[in-house]
């Protein structure tokens, strides 16, 4: 499961990534700070359908642990019905706010008319973002973990042969990159509609009886788990606002890594998707050997996948702020980021697979406090010093320096609630 997720997920960052890349090769500082801008605000946005998403593979996993098929099938159309409705609400009300949102990260002048023409570009797309992550989530509660790998890997193939013609060859810069986003996202709902429909006998069924009735239990966890996953964007914004403090060059620095971030620890993030259904399975099965398992090897995994990775980041920290055309204040931070903060990804990582164990067991309260208190008490302070006493590489430090306490304290917990919930099931 995480190795199809993870193929999906990263080749999608992957094309991301060079998509920045190549609009680094114009040459505007500019540019790169408007994309950081605009990838700040975006992350709420995706952060928003993975939330929702979570909510459904929830649901739809453990119906199918208890063995009743049907009745997942009815529960995942009415989870596509609620995306489809919730993301095109949200994406009328960004419409509106995008210029104040940008504005309060602290963009500023002509790098500010190109987040914000972008994003408008951008925002018809969001509704597909949301029922491509809910067409994947779907999938892979049915354990068809390789078709949920193609709904993220093939727009990826498509935005990666269309991006560097629309941007550098046709010349069309943002423009080209938000026309080429919009076409990926397209292609992400026919392939998750077409596995889904093709290979698991999935019909759409409008029965508004079946949405009133997954609507509460949906919220339930939907809710706390979208404010689970708008932590971290919270986080992020906060850094972003204050390295606009320093100038264009720190935030186009810090665009740089944040496409950087999740190409290099893709497989931890698909690791806290997959193991999702897993675990909501065998929670409805009330095989805790199982779950115990489960969030065993997920911190084995992280920890030897973060330290791999930290050593060839370290190692080829130079090339990669090359390839990125960076210099000055930008290139420093990439160089600082990959030889010394990359590594504080091993307590990131503690918190996704704690994340995903509350989600699916039924606590997202959890997930939300141990996210929440990781993107303000865990970023806030530390971030703020940094920059006070630092500047932009000290904003860095900060950013992971406080991802240790509550990568550890999610992870206590995480063991704790299993105990606790086994526990009770056997008395």
């Amino acid at each position: 499961m995480t190795g199809t997720a993870s193929i999906g997920l990263v080749a999608l960052f992957i094309v991301d990534a060079l998509n920045l890349f190549y609009i680094a090769q114009l040459g505007e500082a500019e540019l790169a700070a408007a994309v950081g801008y605009a990838g700040t605000l975006l992350f709420f946005v995706t952060s928003l359908s993975i939330g929702l998403a979570i909510a459904g593979t929830a649901i739809v996993s453990r119906t199918l642990g208890g063995g009743h098929n049907e009745r997942a099938r009815t529960q995942a159309s009415a989870a596509l019905v609620l995306m489809g409705v919730i993301m095109s609400l949200a994406a009328l009300a960004l419409a509106a706010s995008w210029q104040h949102q940008l504005y309060w990260l602290g963009a500023r002048g002509h790098t500010a008319e190109l987040a914000y023409r972008f994003l408008l570009q951008i925002t018809p797309s969001l509704p597909l973002l949301g029922l491509g992550m809910a067409l994947a989530g779907i999938l892979r509660a049915f354990g068809d973990g390789r078709r949920a790998m193609w709904v993220t890997l093939g727009p990826a193939l498509i935005a990666a042969i269309l991006d560097p013609l629309f941007i550098l060859g046709l010349n069309l810069s943002l423009d080209g990159a938000a026309l080429v986003s919009n076409l990926a996202r397209l292609f992400m709902v026919w392939i998750g509609w077409r596995a889904l429909t093709r290979y698991h006998g999935f019909t759409l069924r409008l029965d508004t009886d079946a949405v009133q009735q997954l609507l509460r239990p949906y919220m339930v966890i939907g809710l706390p788990a979208v404010m689970t996953q708008l932590a971290t964007p919270f986080g992020n914004a906060f850094v972003t606002n204050e390295l606009a403090t320093h100038g264009d060059a720190a935030v186009a620095g810090w665009a740089i890594i944040g496409r950087l971030i999740p190409v290099a620890f893709g497989v931890i993030f698909a690791l806290s998707g997959a193991i999702g259904p897993i675990v909501g399975q065998n929670y409805g099965a009330q095989r805790f050997d199982r779950l115990r398992e489960t969030v065993s090897y997920s911190l084995k995994m992280t920890i030897i996948y973060v330290v791999i990775i930290w050593l060839i980041m370290s190692l080829s920290a130079n090339f990669i702020a090359s390839a990125f055309n960076a210099s000055s204040e930008s290139r420093d931070m990439i160089v600082f980021f990959c030889r010394l903060v990359a590594l504080s990804f091993m307590f990131n990582g503690m918190v996704f697979v704690a994340n995903a164990v509350f989600n699916n067991l039924g606590l997202a309260f959890y997930s939300t406090l141990l996210n929440w208190s990781r993107a303000t008490l865990g970023v806030l302070p530390f971030v703020w010093i940094g920059s006070h006493y630092a500047g932009s590489i000290g904003v860095l430090a900060g950013y992971g320096l406080g991802a240790i306490v509550f990568g550890i304290g999610g992870y206590w917990v995480c063991w704790r609630v299993i105990q606790r919930i086994e526990t009770q099931a056997s008395v």
